[in-house]
């Protein structure tokens, strides 16, 4: 049986920074399944099509082949890691990742990822949807402004001019869309253990999950 590691949280929690580094510990695929849903939105804008057009956004999927190679997210060959984290992806990605048909073609993808390679997988659904019987589940989570704060550095680390408040208003707009859309809410597994990533630092974290997963499993 395939090893599968769930990582769930909101906006800006850590989850992809702790994901990758657990990935390595014990050597899984890392598949980040918000990057997905990015490059969903990366190619609807491009192409004009709104969060309304069902049908072109299925026909775009189709064309998509995704993959990732050393953690990052490549489309059709080309990688997009970059596109799909500017400020523009991240405030439309809700309103296409809520899409019953997005959300089915990109769920299928990811379960077929998980039964081919040990895998550790973070987003909004993942221990409740996409990886329900995963072994080990994990939900992420952090106060609004500390969330904030990380994406503001990281985007001004890239030279990236942005606005704190703008970046925080985001987060907690993002938070209320991403809990209470109708179809595959945020929210925590009923058996995922919580881990309050408020001032921790990432190895913190890190040795947090890794701890527990060796505790559980003969390695």
């Amino acid at each position: 049986m395939r090893l599968s590691v769930a990582i769930d949280g909101p906006a800006g929690a850590g989850k992809s920074t702790i994901a990758k580094i657990v990935a390595k510990e014990f050597n899984l695929m890392y598949i980040n399944t918000g990057a997905m849903y990015r490059a969903v939105t990366l190619k609807a804008i491009e192409n004009n099509i709104s969060p309304d057009n069902i049908e072109a956004l299925c026909t775009i999927i189709e064309d998509m082949e995704m993959h990732f190679e050393n953690d990052e997210l490549y489309l059709n060959g080309i990688n997009i890691n970059d596109q799909i984290t500017l400020p523009n992806i991240s405030q439309e990605v809700s309103a296409y990742a809520s899409i019953g048909e997005v959300r089915i073609r990109l769920v299928n993808m990811q379960r077929t990822m998980s039964l081919k390679y040990d895998v550790i997988m973070d987003g909004r659904d993942i221990g409740t949807v996409v990886l329900k019987d995963a072994a080990y589940k994990f939900f992420l989570t952090a106060t609004p402004e500390e969330r904030a704060n990380r994406r503001y550095e990281e985007l001004r680390n890239k030279d990236i001019e942005v606005n704190y408040n703008q970046i925080l208003k985001e987060i907690i707009r993002r938070d209320y869309a991403d809990s209470h859309r109708e179809i595959d809410p945020l929210k925590k597994a009923e058996d995922a253990i919580e881990i309050d990533t408020t001032g921790l630092s990432i190895n913190g974290v890190v040795e947090k999950i890794c701890s527990y997963i060796k505790s559980h499993k003969n390695i």
